[in-house]
């Protein structure tokens, strides 16, 4: 028998109370210390597990960056299909979020956290030996699922681990620093195996899969047996599951395909899948709704969960997906200008993008020292600020100019909003969300930050496109104009 709608109700309302008392986005009191019901060293390798699958993660997708013209002239790749090794791992990896981080909640995360790994593993060192394109984009997509059911685990994991206190906020800010870490992390391996061996990008592939191994040493080690969950209704919401995922997987799709077919948004399918996913989002919602107000049976996620702390959970939501666009895009892009237009070798472009990894450590470490001190609005504002700063300075760059001027600056200055939001966004969803929830809120932030990176893509590519015509047009008039060109 199911958990009675009034029970979760009123839960749901004990959350709201909780939550809507904090008239900021902020993490816990600086006061409170509580690793004692953990055990500092249990704590220490729990933390660890958990940063090491987020280190895992971010650097699957920088070391893949720099390798992309590598990658691109060995398989006979065009620069618009090379999207696709980034796209296809955030398709998946966003897509299957919401549905893993259900089932972690409801049959245990640290399981969940052990299978995503181990999947994310094999088929690291499958994309090795990838033969071809297509075998590599299907691989990537197979190895970005392991990602979406290890990362929503691993947040549900440091909120049942950790209770409300300073060092919770520890916890996620070292969690947090992970994607800085693995960014710098992933650079570096990009750059040197490119440059330096034998196996070139393929050795990328190899040191992640070995990564994955260490990760799951650690979490067989640190992590507690799961306990049983504490709703009393099992059973899964295969149709939400279903009209979620495939709602998620169309968009994505429509999205990232719309830079790389011939004639973009003009293809026929495009509009039409993307206009198809549209309104099976709008089903899933309905769908759930139904389930909550019809039947006594369990949604795949509660409504509810988005008006949370007086709606600021929707909010955050919103600013993730927007913040991670111009973040990713920019990641992207800078790469190919680095390494395609100024000529530069991987390493060289490693070099020049290191400052961003140094950036995000310290604004992790920012959160770490100051939450509860300085209000996460504030952060978030900051870094959303020196976000679009960075992409501003790229806008106006001149190829001739020294480093120093634009691309050290801009560099030093975008994690700003990515790691303020992430970091923050995780210590307030963990907050508002309902202990047997947890991962599915993790889930939730996790989908909005993947799609930001695909709607990103998209709509630069789109830009870039349009861009390019524009100036190819502008070039051929001036060759048939007897102003600019006397005959």
């Amino acid at each position: 028998m199911g958990t009675p709608d009034h029970v979760a109700d009123a839960l749901e309302r004990r959350s709201d109370s909780r939550s809507s008392s904090q008239t900021e986005i902020m993490g816990e009191a600086p006061g409170q210390t509580d690793v004692a019901s953990v055990g500092l060293a249990r704590a220490s390798v729990i933390t660890l597990a958990c940063t090491l699958a987020m280190v895992n993660n971010i650097m699957s997708g920088a070391s893949i960056a720099i390798a992309l013209p590598d990658i691109g002239n060995d398989l006979g790749i065009s620069q618009a299909d090379l999207q696709w090794l980034v796209s296809a791992y955030s398709l998946t990896s966003g897509c299957f979020l919401l549905l893993f981080g259900r089932l972690a909640d409801l049959f245990g995360r640290k399981k969940a956290f052990l299978i995503g790994k181990f999947w994310f593993l094999a088929w690291a060192i499958g994309c090795g030996f990838a033969p071809n394109a297509i075998s590599l984009d299907v691989m990537r997509a197979l190895q970005g699922m392991g990602a979406a059911a290890t990362i929503p685990s691993a947040i549900g994991i440091l909120a049942h681990e950790f209770p409300p206190s300073l060092a919770r906020s520890v916890a996620f800010a070292t969690f947090s620093a992970g994607a800085p870490l693995g960014g710098a992390i992933g650079f570096v391996t990009g750059g040197l195996m490119t440059e330096y061996t034998s196996v070139r990008w393929r050795g990328i592939f190899y040191v992640s899969a070995g990564l994955a191994a260490l990760t799951m040493v650690a979490a067989m080690l640190g992590i507690h047996k799961d306990k049983p969950s504490e709703e009393q209704d099992l059973r899964i919401d295969w149709i939400g599951a279903f009209l979620s995922t495939t709602a998620l997987v169309l968009l994505t799709f429509s999205l990232a395909q719309s830079s790389s077919a011939k004639d973009g948004w003009k293809t026929p399918y495009i509009p039409v899948i993307l206009v198809t996913s549209i309104l099976l989002l709008g089903c899933f919602v309905y769908w759930e709704h139904y389930l909550e107000t019809h039947t006594n049976r369990p949604p795949l996620m509660r409504l509810g969960l988005w008006t949370r702390a007086k709606g600021k959970f929707s909010a955050v939501q919103l600013i993730v997906l927007f913040n991670w666009s111009c973040f990713t895009t920019w990641q992207f892009f800078v790469t190919l200008y680095y390494q395609e237009y100024l000529g530069l070798s991987p390493i060289d472009t490693t070099i020049r993008l290191l400052p961003m990894s140094v950036s995000g450590l310290l604004c992790n470490l920012v959160i770490a020292l100051f939450i509860g001190r300085v209000s996460g609005t504030v952060l978030i504002g900051v870094g959303c600020f020196f976000t679009g700063f960075a992409a501003l300075l790229f806008a106006i760059i001149k190829p001739s100019v020294t480093y120093w001027a634009f691309g050290f600056p801009a560099a030093a200055v975008v994690v700003f909003g990515a790691d303020f939001m992430f970091a923050t966004g995780s210590i307030f969803v963990a907050k508002v969300a309902l202990p047997h929830e947890q991962s599915l809120a993790g889930g939730i932030f996790n989908t909005l930050n993947q799609l930001g990176t695909a709607f990103g893509l998209a709509i630069a590519s789109v830009l870039l496109s349009t861009t390019t015509a524009s100036c190819l047009l502008s070039t051929a008039r001036k060759f048939i104009d007897p102003t600019v060109f006397p005959v």
